[in-house]
Protein backbone atom coordinates (compact mmCIF):
# COMPACT_ATOMS: atom_id res chain seq x y z
CA UNK A 1 0.00 0.00 0.00
CA UNK A 2 1.12 3.56 -0.76
CA UNK A 3 -0.38 6.41 0.90
CA UNK A 4 -0.23 10.54 1.23
CA UNK A 5 -1.83 12.23 4.30
CA UNK A 6 -3.35 15.51 4.66
CA UNK A 7 -4.09 17.35 7.53
CA UNK A 8 -7.05 19.49 8.11
CA UNK A 9 -4.63 22.81 9.44
CA UNK A 10 -2.44 22.27 6.25
CA UNK A 11 -5.81 23.16 4.19
CA UNK A 12 -5.85 26.44 2.87
CA UNK A 13 -8.41 29.21 3.65
CA UNK A 14 -11.13 31.40 2.21
CA UNK A 15 -12.71 34.20 4.30
CA UNK A 16 -15.22 36.11 2.44
CA UNK A 17 -17.34 37.42 5.05
CA UNK A 18 -20.16 35.46 4.05
CA UNK A 19 -18.08 32.65 2.96
CA UNK A 20 -15.98 30.81 5.34
CA UNK A 21 -14.07 28.03 3.01
CA UNK A 22 -11.26 25.36 3.54
CA UNK A 23 -9.48 23.86 0.53
CA UNK A 24 -7.66 19.99 0.93
CA UNK A 25 -6.52 21.16 -2.78
CA UNK A 26 -5.40 23.80 -5.02
CA UNK A 27 -8.94 26.09 -5.57
CA UNK A 28 -9.11 29.65 -6.10
CA UNK A 29 -6.69 32.01 -4.28
CA UNK A 30 -5.48 29.39 -2.49
CA UNK A 31 -2.49 27.09 -4.76
CA UNK A 32 0.35 24.52 -3.40
CA UNK A 33 1.95 22.73 -6.12
CA UNK A 34 1.60 19.53 -3.92
CA UNK A 35 -1.85 19.87 -3.34
CA UNK A 36 -3.03 19.95 -6.90
CA UNK A 37 -5.37 16.28 -6.77
CA UNK A 38 -5.50 12.53 -5.81
CA UNK A 39 -6.22 11.15 -9.46
CA UNK A 40 -9.15 12.32 -10.97
CA UNK A 41 -10.27 14.14 -7.81
CA UNK A 42 -9.97 17.77 -8.45
CA UNK A 43 -11.74 19.59 -5.63
CA UNK A 44 -12.64 18.94 -2.38
CA UNK A 45 -13.86 22.12 -0.14
CA UNK A 46 -15.61 22.30 3.30
CA UNK A 47 -17.76 25.32 2.71
CA UNK A 48 -19.80 27.19 5.34
CA UNK A 49 -22.06 29.85 3.95
CA UNK A 50 -23.95 32.16 6.17
CA UNK A 51 -27.25 32.71 6.47
CA UNK A 52 -29.12 34.26 3.22
CA UNK A 53 -26.21 34.52 1.57
CA UNK A 54 -24.75 32.55 -1.41
CA UNK A 55 -22.91 31.59 -4.48
CA UNK A 56 -24.58 33.51 -7.78
CA UNK A 57 -25.11 32.13 -10.69
CA UNK A 58 -21.90 30.93 -12.35
CA UNK A 59 -21.27 28.88 -15.17
CA UNK A 60 -19.04 24.98 -15.14
CA UNK A 61 -17.70 22.68 -18.17
CA UNK A 62 -16.65 19.40 -17.90
CA UNK A 63 -16.76 18.48 -14.21
CA UNK A 64 -18.75 16.18 -12.12
CA UNK A 65 -19.71 18.32 -9.06
CA UNK A 66 -21.20 16.70 -5.38
CA UNK A 67 -22.29 18.41 -2.97
CA UNK A 68 -23.12 16.97 0.24
CA UNK A 69 -24.65 19.09 2.90
CA UNK A 70 -23.46 18.12 6.65
CA UNK A 71 -25.79 20.88 8.43
CA UNK A 72 -28.63 22.94 7.07
CA UNK A 73 -30.03 23.41 3.71
CA UNK A 74 -28.43 24.51 0.33
CA UNK A 75 -30.79 26.15 -2.38
CA UNK A 76 -30.06 25.02 -5.75
CA UNK A 77 -30.93 26.44 -9.09
CA UNK A 78 -29.43 26.26 -12.84
CA UNK A 79 -29.87 26.93 -16.72
CA UNK A 80 -31.79 23.78 -16.97
CA UNK A 81 -34.72 24.95 -14.96
CA UNK A 82 -33.60 22.99 -11.71
CA UNK A 83 -35.00 24.14 -8.59
CA UNK A 84 -34.33 22.20 -5.75
CA UNK A 85 -33.14 22.42 -1.89
CA UNK A 86 -30.63 19.68 -0.15
CA UNK A 87 -30.23 18.89 2.83
CA UNK A 88 -28.19 16.73 5.57
CA UNK A 89 -28.62 12.80 4.55
CA UNK A 90 -28.76 14.00 0.96
CA UNK A 91 -26.55 13.97 -2.59
CA UNK A 92 -26.41 16.27 -5.49
CA UNK A 93 -24.59 15.56 -8.36
CA UNK A 94 -24.65 18.18 -11.17
CA UNK A 95 -22.68 17.20 -14.64
CA UNK A 96 -21.16 20.03 -16.12
CA UNK A 97 -20.59 18.63 -19.53
CA UNK A 98 -21.03 20.87 -22.02
CA UNK A 99 -22.06 23.79 -19.87
CA UNK A 100 -24.12 24.81 -17.30
CA UNK A 101 -24.88 27.66 -15.02
CA UNK A 102 -25.85 27.81 -11.70
CA UNK A 103 -26.54 29.44 -8.29
CA UNK A 104 -26.15 28.12 -4.88
CA UNK A 105 -27.63 29.57 -1.97
CA UNK A 106 -28.22 29.15 2.10
CA UNK A 107 -31.93 28.70 1.92
CA UNK A 108 -32.14 29.90 5.96
CA UNK A 109 -31.99 33.27 6.48
CA UNK A 110 -31.22 32.49 10.18
CA UNK A 111 -28.70 29.56 10.36
CA UNK A 112 -25.10 28.54 8.26
CA UNK A 113 -24.84 25.76 5.91
CA UNK A 114 -21.93 23.89 5.62
CA UNK A 115 -21.12 21.42 2.70
CA UNK A 116 -18.73 19.41 0.99
CA UNK A 117 -18.06 21.04 -2.64
CA UNK A 118 -16.60 18.07 -4.82
CA UNK A 119 -15.32 18.24 -8.20
CA UNK A 120 -14.06 15.20 -10.39
CA UNK A 121 -12.71 15.49 -13.83
CA UNK A 122 -15.77 13.72 -16.36
CA UNK A 123 -14.63 10.40 -18.30
CA UNK A 124 -16.51 11.76 -21.40
CA UNK A 125 -16.28 15.06 -21.94
CA UNK A 126 -19.08 17.59 -23.70
CA UNK A 127 -21.76 15.29 -22.58
CA UNK A 128 -25.70 16.53 -22.42
CA UNK A 129 -25.43 18.57 -18.77
CA UNK A 130 -27.73 16.56 -16.13
CA UNK A 131 -28.27 16.83 -12.30
CA UNK A 132 -29.49 14.18 -9.78
CA UNK A 133 -30.21 14.19 -6.11
CA UNK A 134 -30.99 11.42 -3.87
CA UNK A 135 -31.66 10.97 -0.01
CA UNK A 136 -30.29 8.50 1.82
CA UNK A 137 -30.61 6.83 5.14
CA UNK A 138 -28.49 6.89 8.71
CA UNK A 139 -29.21 3.46 9.57
CA UNK A 140 -28.14 1.92 6.18
CA UNK A 141 -24.46 3.49 6.98
CA UNK A 142 -24.45 2.17 10.62
CA UNK A 143 -21.35 0.33 10.58
CA UNK A 144 -21.15 -0.59 6.86
CA UNK A 145 -20.36 1.11 3.46
CA UNK A 146 -23.37 3.06 2.06
CA UNK A 147 -22.45 3.93 -2.23
CA UNK A 148 -23.96 7.10 -2.61
CA UNK A 149 -22.13 7.71 -5.94
CA UNK A 150 -21.54 5.71 -8.53
CA UNK A 151 -21.14 4.73 -12.24
CA UNK A 152 -23.73 2.60 -12.56
CA UNK A 153 -26.99 4.02 -14.25
CA UNK A 154 -29.44 2.05 -12.88
CA UNK A 155 -27.91 1.47 -8.99
CA UNK A 156 -29.42 3.30 -6.13
CA UNK A 157 -26.70 6.07 -6.17
CA UNK A 158 -26.81 9.07 -7.75
CA UNK A 159 -24.76 8.63 -10.51
CA UNK A 160 -21.31 9.98 -11.77
CA UNK A 161 -19.74 10.65 -15.42
CA UNK A 162 -16.52 8.35 -14.10
CA UNK A 163 -15.39 5.52 -12.94
CA UNK A 164 -15.85 6.77 -9.33
CA UNK A 165 -17.49 5.60 -5.92
CA UNK A 166 -18.41 7.83 -3.47
CA UNK A 167 -18.61 5.57 -0.02
CA UNK A 168 -20.16 6.87 3.41
CA UNK A 169 -20.18 5.37 6.87
CA UNK A 170 -20.80 6.10 10.85
CA UNK A 171 -18.58 3.85 13.05
CA UNK A 172 -18.88 3.54 16.24
CA UNK A 173 -16.19 3.43 18.63
CA UNK A 174 -13.73 0.77 18.48
CA UNK A 175 -15.07 -0.94 15.19
CA UNK A 176 -13.53 -2.21 12.93
CA UNK A 177 -14.06 -2.33 8.98
CA UNK A 178 -12.42 -3.38 5.62
CA UNK A 179 -13.39 -0.94 2.61
CA UNK A 180 -13.10 -3.32 -0.54
CA UNK A 181 -11.75 -0.72 -3.45
CA UNK A 182 -13.83 -1.47 -6.86
CA UNK A 183 -10.93 -1.34 -9.05
CA UNK A 184 -7.81 -1.33 -7.24
CA UNK A 185 -6.01 -2.01 -10.42
CA UNK A 186 -7.03 1.63 -11.93
CA UNK A 187 -8.16 3.26 -8.65
CA UNK A 188 -7.23 5.41 -5.81
CA UNK A 189 -8.95 5.89 -2.47
CA UNK A 190 -9.42 8.86 -0.46
CA UNK A 191 -10.83 8.75 2.96
CA UNK A 192 -11.77 11.96 4.15
CA UNK A 193 -12.93 12.52 8.42
CA UNK A 194 -15.92 14.09 8.85
CA UNK A 195 -16.33 13.49 12.42
CA UNK A 196 -14.34 11.83 15.00
CA UNK A 197 -10.89 10.42 14.65
CA UNK A 198 -9.64 6.83 12.78
CA UNK A 199 -6.67 4.65 11.99
CA UNK A 200 -5.40 3.66 9.05
CA UNK A 201 -2.33 1.43 8.28
CA UNK A 202 -1.47 2.75 11.82
CA UNK A 203 -1.70 6.01 11.39
CA UNK A 204 -4.43 8.66 13.69
CA UNK A 205 -6.37 10.48 10.71
CA UNK A 206 -8.35 13.08 12.84
CA UNK A 207 -11.97 15.00 11.77
CA UNK A 208 -11.17 16.51 8.49
CA UNK A 209 -7.76 14.97 7.87
CA UNK A 210 -7.64 12.48 4.92
CA UNK A 211 -6.03 9.97 3.64
CA UNK A 212 -5.64 8.62 0.09
CA UNK A 213 -4.47 5.43 -0.50
CA UNK A 214 -3.61 3.06 -3.70
CA UNK A 215 -1.84 -0.31 -4.96
CA UNK A 216 -3.74 -1.72 -2.52
CA UNK A 217 -7.09 -4.19 -2.07
CA UNK A 218 -8.97 -3.24 1.18
CA UNK A 219 -8.08 -0.80 3.53
CA UNK A 220 -8.45 -1.56 6.95
CA UNK A 221 -9.97 1.45 9.44
CA UNK A 222 -10.50 1.69 13.10
CA UNK A 223 -13.06 3.78 14.92
CA UNK A 224 -10.68 5.66 17.48
CA UNK A 225 -13.78 7.24 18.42
CA UNK A 226 -17.03 7.53 16.94
CA UNK A 227 -16.62 8.51 13.39
CA UNK A 228 -18.27 9.87 10.15
CA UNK A 229 -16.51 8.77 6.83
CA UNK A 230 -16.36 9.59 2.96
CA UNK A 231 -14.50 7.68 1.17
CA UNK A 232 -13.82 8.40 -2.42
CA UNK A 233 -12.78 5.94 -4.64
CA UNK A 234 -11.16 7.80 -8.21
CA UNK A 235 -9.03 6.66 -11.12
CA UNK A 236 -5.43 7.86 -10.90
CA UNK A 237 -3.73 8.95 -13.87
CA UNK A 238 -0.90 10.15 -12.03
CA UNK A 239 0.54 9.15 -8.66
CA UNK A 240 -1.10 11.79 -5.83
CA UNK A 241 1.19 14.34 -4.71
CA UNK A 242 2.22 14.58 -1.55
Amino acid sequence: MEKVIHKAEDRGTAEHGWLHSKHTFSFGGYHNSKRMCFGFLRVLNDDIVEAGMGFGTHSHDNMEIVSIPLSGNLAHKDSMGTSSIISKNEVQIMSAGSGISHSEFNHSKEEKVNFLQIWVLPKEINITPRYGQKKFFNEDRKNKFQVVVSPDKEGNAVWINQDAYFSMVDLDKEIELEYEVKNNQKNGSYLFVIEGSIEVDGNKINKRDAIGVWNIEKIKIKALENAEILVIEVPLHEIPLS
